[in-house]
């Protein structure tokens, strides 16, 4: 009978592979795709060994397949064969990781914890369970990989986080009651409002969450109207002791589902319970909605999420490369954190697709990778002026170099481009200085701020710059 070897024989088992791995490619190679790999077990011939994520996993198949069949005839023989377990929910302190067992001809086997099929969190990703999504059965419709702990915390964003905190930890005895947080896409709304209920649920035995868009919110009332079930609808929404509604801009113009809201919203207020609230813009810029909601919605705190700044972008970038169990060189991060300033999504959607192209085209994740990357996805727009477009116009038009634009030379043949590069970067891009100078061989806002007023003065002195300007301002048309 095939036997589990004991831990401590998989740890040499697996140290022996990597003996082999290590000769083979460069150390950082080995840092970025072996030292997070954990070995689990060996049941006869087969070894399964951890790794972080999806991505992690298909990048060493893409890539290190060989290397790995050469490693396991050294450490086990010619039968010996290999199995993953990637985890695909790192779960939290109530519930295990979920993982998925892969072998090598990418057959999937999911194993799950013991409460998977019975843990209401998960709600629709319950495979056991066909949920009519309007439905009234109570679910709290809460995703548990939202939390406190991977939402990151900037100047951005400080006091929408520390008021839900304080309101995860007190629900119902603050004043933050409602709790009103707004702000554009991709901000972090859903997140925080969400890592809110989770926290709640899993501090809070007897505590009733309920999550909710407005839309499903309207769903269901527009169901209860059409079934007769109308004071079913409410009742329900009444026995929760924490109501939280995604998106109230959304309820604009829907007159007799604010009138309901509007009980609802009473009704658990009067009693105490948390009421907490999302929408992208200030309770008093919200259209079509009833003056006596919106003097409602100001009784608690108001908070708004705004763009991230660059430490926090950069911050955002590390923690998700981190959740994906892979490592990316600084100036990378730094890259992508100057180019992308609009939300912390686009920001995510980058970094996923970054590492999709490096797994495809079987590359490592460098600057240059990250350009075309970046190219082809935030900078796609028609007739966009990006710096590298600026940089690439300008050094043809001189006659020299973008790395002589980037670099340190005080010739007058380089100056003079470098600063009307930077000031037309400043005139077409909505890049702040700092990342302008960062793009410019890592000069600070200063140079930059130096660059622009030394071309506004020869554009005064001499014609011939305001003619060059014309010339160059041709090329983005």
């Amino acid at each position: 009978m095939e036997r589990v070897t004991k831990n401590r024989e998989v740890d040499q088992i697996w140290d022996a592979c990597l003996r082999v791995i290590q000769q083979h490619i460069p150390e950082q190679s080995f840092k970025t795709w072996f030292e997070p790999i954990r070995p689990l077990k060996l049941y006869g011939k087969v070894l399964t060994i951890q790794v972080p994520s999806q991505f992690f996993y298909e990048w060493l198949e893409d890539n290190y397949v060989n290397l790995l069949r050469k490693a396991l005839d050294y450490a086990i023989g010619r039968d010996g064969l290999l199995e993953y377990s990637i985890i695909v929910d790192k779960g939290n302190e109530k519930h295990q990781p979920l993982t998925m067992n892969v072998s090598t001809q990418k057959s999937p086997n999911f194993t799950k914890p013991d409460n998977f099929a019975t843990d209401p969190r998960l709600g629709t990703n319950n495979k056991d369970k066909d949920k009519d999504q309007d439905s009234m059965n109570l679910d709290t419709y809460l995703n548990p990989n939202y939390s406190f702990d991977n939402f990151i915390e900037g100047d951005c964003n400080r006091l929408a986080r520390s008021a839900g905190f304080a309101v995860a930890q007190r629900p119902g005895l603050t004043s933050f009651n409602p709790l009103m947080m707004y702000g554009g896409v991709g901000l972090g709304k859903t997140h925080l409002v969400q890592a809110i209920g989770n926290y709640i649920m899993n501090h809070f035995d007897n505590k009733l969450v309920l999550y909710v868009s407005s839309e499903k919110f309207t769903n269901q009332f527009i169901n209860s109207i059409r079934n007769n079930t109308l004071q079913d609808f409410t009742d329900f929404y009444m026995k929760v002791d924490v109501l939280a509604i995604d998106d109230v801009q959304f309820l604009s113009g829907k007159e007799k589902t604010q009138d309901t809201f509007f009980h609802i919203f009473n009704h658990l207020h009067q009693l105490g319970k948390q009421i907490i609230m999302t929408s992208d813009r200030p309770p008093r810029e919200l259209q079509g909605l009833q003056d006596r909601l919106l003097s409602r919605f100001k009784w608690g705190l108001t908070a708004d999420l705004q763009t991230p700044d660059f430490e926090t972008r950069i911050a955002i970038i590390q923690k998700k490369i981190q959740s994906e169990g892979i490592s990316i060189d600084y100036d990378v991060i730094e890259y992508i954190a100057h180019s992308v300033n609009s939300n912390v999504r686009e920001l995510e959607g980058v970094i996923v697709s970054l590492m999709a192209q490096a797994s495809l085209t079987r590359r490592e994740i460098d600057v240059e990778l990250a350009k075309n990357t970046l190219r082809n996805i935030v900078m796609n727009e028609d007739k966009e002026v990006t710096i590298d477009t600026i940089q690439e116009i300008i050094a043809d038009f001189f006659q020299i170099t973008i790395a002589d634009l980037k670099s340190k030379s005080r010739k007058k043949e380089v100056v003079y481009p470098r600063q009307l590069a930077m000031y037309l970067a400043k005139e077409y891009t909505d890049l702040p200085l700092k990342s302008i100078g960062y793009h410019f061989g890592g000069r600070d806002h200063s140079t930059v701020i130096h660059s622009i007023q030394s071309v506004n003065l020869l554009m005064d002195e001499t014609p011939d710059v305001e003619e060059t300007l014309q010339k160059l301002r041709s090329y983005f048309k």
